[in-house]
């Protein structure tokens, strides 16, 4: 009799992976110029190259873009319900470079960033923060300021947390734009393969 009820409870355990295995995985990548794929041709964007690798390693994902070119942290806030819409298995959270480009005050992009980490956790949703990097011009005091945030506020929430968005990407020619400030789609390539492990892995978890 144990072992009937214990193979049941083996059976029962196996389709109830498979099902969840089935499911279509929800994320929505909120975030500026960067996620929105700001000068890029269609389907070079950071959303359709990740969401492309994911579903080629195995997992059945859909990536709502919610990036908007020039937002700030603080428009960020302002749309967080639209940019969820009807909810979310996760979210990646890629906001501040344009803070740090316009010089807002680091101390009001950690409020923002800790509102907008505040109410996605209000539903239930997990975060993975993209870290930021001052440029720079902008000088150490303020850089110190700025690029201490993304981790502060990662050990805080206990989100996710990828350290630098634009890494291996930042300050090359060959991988940006002629702005030299948004990637090309080779530069989002480089993005993407370096974030993958840190998605998959957060994916798991």
């Amino acid at each position: 009799m144990k072992f009937n009820i214990l193979a049941l409870l083996i059976a029962a355990f196996c389709i109830t992976s498979y099902v969840r295995a089935e499911e279509t995985l929800r994320i929505v990548a909120i975030g500026d110029s960067l996620t929105a794929g700001y000068g890029l041709p269609t389907g070079e964007d950071f959303v359709t190259q990740l969401e492309t690798a994911l579903q080629a390693d195995g997992y059945n994902v859909e990536i709502k873009n919610a990036g908007v070119s020039g937002d700030t942290t603080a428009g960020g806030l302002q749309r967080i319900d639209w940019a969820i819409g009807k909810g979310a298995d996760f979210v990646i959270l890629e906001l501040g470079a344009n803070d740090a480009l316009r010089g807002i005050e680091p101390d009001e992009t950690r409020r923002n960033l800790s509102q907008i980490i505040e109410l996605i956790q209000q539903k239930d949703i997990p975060i993975l923060l993209a870290g930021m990097r001052a440029p720079p011009n902008m000088g150490s005091e303020y850089a110190n300021a700025f690029d201490q945030i993304f981790p502060d506020l990662a050990s805080r929430y206990k989100t996710g947390y990828y350290p630098f968005f634009l890494e291996g990407v930042a300050a090359d020619p060959a991988l940006n734009q002629d702005d030299y400030i948004h990637p090309n789609a080779e530069g989002v390539k480089v993005i993407v393969g370096n974030m993958l492990p840190y998605v998959t892995e957060f994916i798991e978890r």
